[in-house]
């Protein structure tokens, strides 16, 4: 960062406007070019702060209310988190508290509140990071964690809170060989086979990248493709696709694998993927619904949702979001169910899979699709695999994952998974 940190902290404070205000999601903005005028160490500290004030942003603002008679507008307000997430993390007061004035008063319609902004972060600076740490665990925005208070009770949903906050050690599946990868990366083997490797620092630059030996996959989104068991020579489809880490699971077990997804840009990443870690998949660039090839022995759904699951990564999802699209993915995933399975072989198996903490879009979805289909069962022996607890399967027969399970280990992303078996 050069001297005066401006061009990161304009950036950064950018990030927070267009997501808290404008409800744009963070990877949306970064692959618009909102990084690309800087230069590659202001990059990483510009995107570093927005991540960290969005997942501390309700304790900064607990810090703040005592110094505010009411809520200044959203372009003083963003700064003012900003300063109190460096401030808090240690930074020099006296960069921090210049800056944010300064980028308070390039506004002509917040120029006037410069005063207030110094005033406040210097108040802040006072409290510094023992201040900080006198504050309760972030609060889910109130919007979301209603519904998870109610599908999982207050206690679940506080330690979800908590993982939320610490965000997301780095988790790599490997092509082959998990203990060789994470010997290579200084990682630790997972229960259920994923390595974790935590302070991993570029990612491009960790042993084993260029040879192909592993991909980056969260531990709970490596589970759904174990349940399936042996696939070798069998033929798989990976229905919505994209970023490819199942389609790599599936290509490194020995399936016959077609992976769709609707974007072709991101299906030029699954290549991409692919062709790194010398895997092979048969890619197509299609809508689900348009995509009408039969007599797959197996089907992987991993169907568009809310994504609520993935908040240690994405902490801008409750701020960018407010839950009013969700019915439109819930009705989706209903239909996309019934494709895929009009797709299986008789005998196929369908996994279906979300990366959703709502029931919605998990247990009620498969108790749904059971009620609509004659013959169609859940099959529950697959799901007790090595580093799965049985206390995660469902009463309907799939497997809830959470962020508040593995605590001691970091934490998960939360995900359901439901084997589903087609009726010969």
């Amino acid at each position: 960062m050069n001297q005066t940190g401006l061009p990161a902290r304009r950036t950064a404070h950018h990030l927070l406007m267009q997501i808290t205000t404008e409800g744009r999601l963070m990877a949306e903005l970064i692959a618009g070019g909102a990084l690309n005028q800087l230069a590659n160490d202001d990059r990483a500290r510009a995107q570093r702060l927005a991540t960290d004030a969005l997942r501390g942003l309700d304790r900064a603002d607990r810090m703040l209310k005592p110094y505010l008679k009411k809520t200044p507008p959203d372009h003083v307000m963003n700064a003012l988190r900003l300063g109190v997430i460096e401030l808090c993390g240690g930074e020099a007061a006296h960069g921090v508290v210049n800056a944010y004035v300064e980028i308070v008063g390039r506004n002509k319609r917040t120029q006037a509140m410069k005063g207030l902004t110094n005033a406040v972060l210097r108040k802040i600076a006072a409290e510094g990071p023992e201040g900080w740490e006198k504050r309760a665990v972030p609060l889910t925005p109130g919007w979301l964690r209603q519904p998870l208070v109610a599908a999982w009770g207050r206690e679940a949903v506080v330690g979800m809170e908590a993982a939320h906050f610490s965000g997301a050690p780095l988790d790599l599946t490997a092509k082959t060989d998990a203990d060789a990868v994470a010997k290579a990366t200084g990682g630790t083997v997972l229960p259920t086979g994923s390595v974790r490797v935590t302070n991993a620092g570029q990612v491009t630059s960790l042993p084993g990248y260029d040879a192909g030996e592993w991909w980056v996959q969260d531990a709970a989104a490596a589970i759904p493709v174990k349940l399936l068991g042996d696939v070798k020579g069998r033929k798989v489809l990976d229905l919505c696709a994209a970023p490819g880490g199942k389609a790599m699971q599936l290509a490194a077990a020995g399936a016959d694998v077609t992976a769709v997804d609707l974007s072709e840009r991101r299906m030029e990443r699954v290549q991409e993927n692919l062709t790194r870690v010398g895997l092979k998949a048969r890619t197509v660039v299609s809508d689900a619904f348009a995509f009408e090839e039969t007599g797959f022995d197996a089907i992987l759904l991993d169907a568009p949702c809310s994504a609520t699951g993935t908040i240690r990564r994405h902490p801008d999802l409750p701020y960018a979001k407010d839950g009013s699209e969700f019915g439109a993915l819930i009705d989706q995933q209903e239909t996309m169910i019934d494709h895929a399975l009009g797709l299986l072989k008789p005998g196929g198996r369908l996994v279906f899979c979300t990366c959703s903490l709502l029931p919605d879009e998990g247990e009620v979805q498969v108790e749904e699709a059971l009620s609509r289909h004659s013959g169609l069962t859940v099959d529950t022996d697959v799901l007790r695999i090595p580093g799965v607890d049985p206390e995660w399967i469902t009463q309907e027969g799939g497997l809830r994952l959470r962020p508040d399970y593995w605590s001691d280990l970091g934490g998960m992303d939360g995900f359901y998974v439901a084997v589903l078996q087609k009726a010969e």
